[in-house]
């Protein structure tokens, strides 16, 4: 049998020799190929940057649906539970004071748990981070599995019990505050707004200076954050009013879906 051999200069000529390869005459990818090859590549940048915080905690994408719950629970108690705010304790200060030196104390009593229930919540949800056994990741979705709990809870409360109501709510929201205070390496609150304001305004009056992409990326974080927090509340206000004291379950149902993405944190 023989073996028909080719001179090295006989491939060369034709074409069908490319030094450094191991394929000759490797056809190139077709167009519909490559948009494919594309679009592939677009997707896992858009999801390496969703998931590419240090910490899911701190992604952006689980920070909007923490304001989503958290502007839905502000509505949810003044529209359902005789018109105390949750996370806005400014409010029920303004309010308790103004009851108690127009000699209204019950009414005063009123804002003046909830904001106590807060500090509770700060306290509680403090504490354990100080234990060298905690994990900041793990204890943060364990916090979070416990404010699903209350607020669950609340939803069968029946509205003779508003102040006890409010109160849990205001300690879940003081917990949730206080567990996840970054986003994107920045500091923010997922339960208000006046921090959040003042934080996206600075960092975009400095890009207007400085003209640094990092201000306005900044800036980004913080109002994306307060147009989450204003459609929770705008919804949360809604259903409130149509629905009554049971729509509490769907702030549930917001956090639930910031607890499954923290479950994305071992795959990454």
């Amino acid at each position: 049998m023989s073996i028909i051999r080719y001179p090295f200069f006989h491939l060369k000529k034709a074409g069908g020799y490319n030094k450094g390869s191991k394929t000759a005459g490797t056809k190139k990818a077709g167009p519909s190929v490559e948009r494919k090859g594309k679009f592939m590549e677009k997707k896992a940048s858009l999801v390496g940057r969703l998931l590419s915080e240090n910490q899911m905690s701190e992604a952006f994408i689980n920070s909007m649906f923490l304001a989503l719950s958290g502007g839905f629970q502000d509505a949810y108690t003044y529209n359902c539970r005789d018109e105390v705010f949750s996370n806005a304790q400014t409010g029920n200060v303004v309010l308790m004071s103004q009851n108690f030196l127009e000699g209204n104390f019950t009414a005063g009593l009123r804002y003046l748990f909830p904001i106590l229930f807060f500090a509770m919540g700060v306290f509680l949800a403090e504490f354990p981070g100080a234990l060298p056994v905690c994990k900041e990741a793990a204890l943060a979705q364990v916090l979070l599995a416990a404010e699903i709990v209350i607020l669950a809870i609340v939803g069968f409360i029946p509205s003779s019990y508003n102040m006890l109501a409010a109160m849990l709510v205001s300690f879940a929201c003081a917990i949730q505050v206080q567990t996840f205070r970054k986003v994107g390496g920045y500091s923010y609150a997922s339960t208000m707004c006046i921090g959040n304001l003042r934080s996206g305004t600075a960092a975009l009056s400095m890009y207007m200076r400085d003209k640094k992409k990092e201000q306005l990326r900044q800036a980004g974080y913080y109002f994306g954050v307060i147009l989450a927090f204003a459609i929770g509340a705008g919804i949360g206000g809604v259903f409130s009013m149509l629905y009554g004291i049971h729509v509490i379950w769907i702030s549930c149902g917001l956090l639930l879906v910031s607890f499954l993405l923290m479950s994305l944190e071992k795959y990454r």
